[in-house]
């Protein structure tokens, strides 16, 4: 599982972004399942790691339903300014209904890896479990630094592999079974949830991950396990100038509780 790291999501991105508009209704519900709740405390680890406050602005990629997003919009508050986007039509198109009310809050539809914004517009970006999506990590990330002001944060949620190679091989052969049938349970496509286990085969660990955010032009960038390892949020601060580069930064703690 280790051994051939990947630089990029090697499915076309029309067939995930199909994928993604059919699971839709179901997907909110399929993570509280699959995570036992969890999942919820995994963003508020990656809301905390953007070190936002009252008013700031900020983008979340691949935004999904909006979880995160919202999440952010708590933290930024009515005078601040929360950009989420994502490529799928029907999962941004539910968000934007259910979170309509908040005036800091937007939805659109846009590319990961062409967000339709400035340089250095927000003050931090976002992207949970949909790296593992983007054709090339690397391109995803700088994307992202490249809208984020000097100074600013750039952090990503998404799923990993225990350190323990045991344990790391039991979860991920766990893994592969309960998707699917976590999916037919709640009225999903399982075969939608087969790509999800498989598309850990050849992630970056975490260390490699941080790396590529180092390649990606980030400063200070470091990690943490959350929940045994099963996922990871890193954090990396876009330098003032790009001589600046990247910095090996802390490996992070232990899990949260």
């Amino acid at each position: 599982m280790r051994d051939m790291v990947r630089g990029g999501n090697t499915i076309p991105e029309p067939d995930v972004t199909d994928m993604f508009d059919a699971i839709a209704p179901v997907y909110d519900r399929l993570n509280t399942v699959m995570t036992l709740g969890a999942d919820a405390r995994w963003r508020r680890r990656a809301a905390q790691a953007t070190e936002l406050s009252p008013g700031d602005s900020v983008i979340d990629v691949a935004c999904g339903t909006g979880k995160l997003a919202l999440a952010l919009a708590g933290i930024v508050g009515p005078f601040g300014r929360v950009e989420a986007v994502d490529l799928s039509t029907a999962m941004v198109a539910r968000a934007a209904a259910e979170h309509r009310a908040l005036v800091q809050l937007r939805f659109r539809v846009a590319n990961a890896l062409e967000l339709p914004f400035p340089d250095a517009t927000f003050d931090a970006a976002t992207i949970a479990f949909g790296l593992r999506n983007l054709s090339d990590f690397e391109a995803g990330v700088r994307e992202m630094a490249r809208v984020v002001r000097p100074g600013g944060r750039v952090v990503c949620l998404e799923l990993s592999l225990p350190p323990s190679r045991l344990w790391a091989r039991a979860y991920h052969g766990t893994f592969r079974r309960i998707a699917p049938a976590a999916a037919r349970l709640v009225g999903g496509r399982a075969s939608a949830y087969e790509y999800l286990p498989a598309s850990l085969d050849g992630f970056p660990t975490v260390d490699d991950l941080a790396a590529t955010m180092r390649s990606a032009g980030l400063a200070d960038v470091r990690f943490w396990r959350l929940s045994t390892g099963v996922v990871a949020v890193h954090q990396g601060v876009v330098p003032a100038d790009d001589g600046a580069g990247g910095s090996a930064g802390s490996s992070g703690g232990g899990p949260s509780r």
